[in-house]
């Protein structure tokens, strides 16, 4: 059983693999993430975080109901970290049209045009936000505004690329 301790101080690759191996071994993706990914410990948060952005898709399948809990603690976190690591999460996990949240949709269209957001996030944030406006055409009709107003020289090849794909319609 991995133990909050095991989850302080900075992390490697293999050392998230690590953990990523020990919780699939015991089948509970579930329970791992509600027990460690709010806590006051933001390393503690991340190092979890970290460890389930290493699921299969099947393994993603588990974390579906923790959907809207992790969609509120990327809302919340003033980490950066927990905060993109709680979108890769989200971004990996199904939603359909009857579940997208207005809150959220627009908590991404505010990270993915600020400047001083990180670029992953930025781009994480763009890619919600496509897929949640791709059920409404008018919402993907300001998404495409938004996206076109951006001053490029502003934002990193990450965001860039995600803005191309968006525009050039190969974005899915």
């Amino acid at each position: 059983m991995i133990t909050r301790e095991q989850l302080k101080g900075a992390y490697s690759e293999g050392e998230a693999l690590a953990i990523y191996n020990e919780v699939r071994i015991k089948g509970d993706f579930v329970g791992f993430c509600r027990q460690y990914m709010h806590d006051d410990d933001h390393q503690v948060a991340r190092n979890a975080l970290w460890a389930l952005t290493k699921a299969n898709k099947v393994e993603m399948k588990q974390l579906q109901p923790l959907r809207d809990t992790l969609i509120e603690l990327a809302m919340a976190a003033d980490n950066s970290s927990v905060r993109r690591l709680s979108l890769n999460l989200v971004e990996r996990l199904a939603m359909k049209e009857d579940e997208v949240r207005t809150d959220f949709l627009d908590f991404c269209f505010q990270h993915m045009v600020d400047v001083q957001e990180f670029p992953g996030i930025q781009s994480l944030c763009m890619k919600l936000a496509f897929r949640m406006c791709k059920y409404y055409p008018e919402l993907m009709g300001e998404l495409k505004r938004t996206v076109e107003a951006m001053e490029m020289e502003y934002y990193k090849p990450a965001v860039k690329c995600v803005v191309n794909k968006i525009l050039s319609g190969k974005m899915k």
